[in-house]
């Protein structure tokens, strides 16, 4: 907002409206991720609803008042001086920006302030430190209870950032098929389906049972590995959400770059096209396996929180370069013929099985000092958990896998009908001028070798 302040004098007016309505989809998105997070942060430190009545809860009642309060400014200068701004002479027009960049600024400093007394007021609930158990002292977690069939739907433990991320992903591709459909185009219902489908795993490896356990067992973590790298790309890919966001998404006129303007710009930059080559995709998702897992990437993506969401990022993204290259549908720099992506897909394939073999195999524990120590009760050793891991790459990692190479297949014998038909329909329009041409050719080679003779 104050960017826009600054570069004001430079936009004139009749650019500053689209520029506000523009900020104003930022800050709402800003809106939703500041409310979640403030609710979930006051939940914590409040405890029950009984302890509203004590200095931090009335503070907390006021912070959310004026959140409300923000927001609801936000819908009315959206439906309301956006309108007016674009509609009204120079001067009015410039009366409303103030209007609502000073209004907007008291809304925000009185959430402010409030957060700020907050921070110096003490909360209801104790904070008690217990540092008498090895898992605690790893983790800063208690142990959680043994890992049974049922826990895998029963125990959560919410991630803030990823549950975020699936519900804007998720709301953002339905408004955009929304949008296509008031136009009157159509958006296949699979797509839709199969998008959805891979958001719907991205929230349970990133804030399920795998979340919970992960830290704890190898052979948990290694699950959610294959399936973040492997099965959530083979349902995300078939969502085209590229294509889908330059149909639905509206084409900037004034020469500058929107939303839909900026994501080309990212899918056709020479870093994406190198990026999702397929030979470089197919490395990158193969050799990082063995690099993560050999290397110092692996302790620190265990031991610390920024490096566990470095993980979910990279694995994320690489399996999806992978598959994109694969079985994709939105435009990419290079498309690989059937064949090699078959190849591609069958040398991946091997890679990855001899890699579940060797941690099958392996007699060293990875990282000793964190799944050796953690002091479990239950569940089986360190090491035969390691190892159960390696059976998980192997085995879970290998279904989709043979998917890939099913849709490949069924996609090459489909290309190979579509080109005949092409074929068979060029000839009945030229009268088969091409064969014709051949086959004079061919005579004419014929005649020329007789006349040799």
């Amino acid at each position: 907002m104050l960017a826009i302040v600054v570069v004001r004098g430079s936009l004139g007016n009749g650019r500053i409206g689209p520029v506000i309505e523009s900020y104003s989809s930022l800050a709402i998105v800003s809106f939703v991720v500041v409310a979640i997070s403030g609710y979930v942060n006051a939940a914590l430190r409040l405890g029950t609803l009984d302890e509203l009545t004590t200095p931090y809860g009335i503070l907390v009642l006021v912070k959310v008042l004026a959140l409300l309060a923000l927001g609801l400014f936000g819908l009315l200068q959206r439906r309301f001086l956006i309108r007016r701004m674009r509609a009204a002479a120079s001067d009015r027009a410039s009366g409303y920006f103030w209007w609502l960049i000073v209004a907007e600024l008291g809304f925000m400093g009185l959430a402010s302030g409030v957060a700020s007394a907050l921070a110096r007021t003490a909360t209801p609930v104790t904070e008690e430190l217990v540092t008498t158990t090895p898992a605690y002292i790893l983790t800063g977690e208690a142990l959680p209870p043994e890992l049974t069939a049922m826990s895998y739907l029963t125990a959560w433990r919410l991630d803030i950032l990823w549950m975020l991320v699936v519900v804007f992903l998720a709301f953002f591709y339905l408004a955009g098929v929304w949008r296509l459909h008031k136009r009157g185009d159509k958006w296949p219902v699979l797509r839709t389906i199969s998008w959805l489908a891979g958001l719907a795993l991205l929230f349970y490896v990133t804030n399920g049972a795998l979340n919970v356990y992960g830290k704890y067992l190898f052979s948990v973590h290694m699950l959610g590995h294959m399936l973040l790298t492997m099965m959530i790309p083979v349902l995300l890919v078939p969502g085209a959400p590229v294509t889908l966001a330059s149909r639905a998404i509206k084409k900037r006129q004034d020469g500058s770059r929107g939303a839909r303007e900026w994501i080309l710009l990212a899918v056709h930059s020479r870093y994406a096209g190198f990026l999702a080559h397929p030979i470089v995709a197919a490395v990158l998702f193969a050799g990082s396996l063995w690099v993560f897992y050999y290397s110092p990437l692996f302790r620190w993506a265990t031991e610390d929180h920024i490096g566990h969401q470095w993980m979910v990022v990279h694995f994320l993204l690489t399996g999806y370069l992978f598959v994109q290259s694969l079985i994709g549908i939105d435009p990419v720099p290079y498309r690989a013929p059937y064949p090699l992506r078959l190849l591609m897909l069958l040398g991946t394939m091997a890679f990855h099985a001899f890699f579940g073999l060797a941690i099958m195999t392996g007699t060293g524990l990875l990282l000793a000092d964190w799944f050796g120590a953690m002091g479990r009760e239950w569940g089986p050793s360190a090491l035969a958990d390691q190892q159960a891991g390696g059976g998980i790459a192997w085995s879970v990692g290998e279904i989709p896998t043979i998917i890939l190479a099913i849709i490949v297949a069924i996609s090459w014998s489909r290309s190979d009908a579509k080109e005949t038909k092409r074929l068979d329909r060029t000839a009945d329009r030229t009268g088969e001028a091409e064969l014709a041409e051949y086959n004079a050719m061919l005579q004419k080679r014929g005649e020329r070798e007789v006349t040799r003779r």
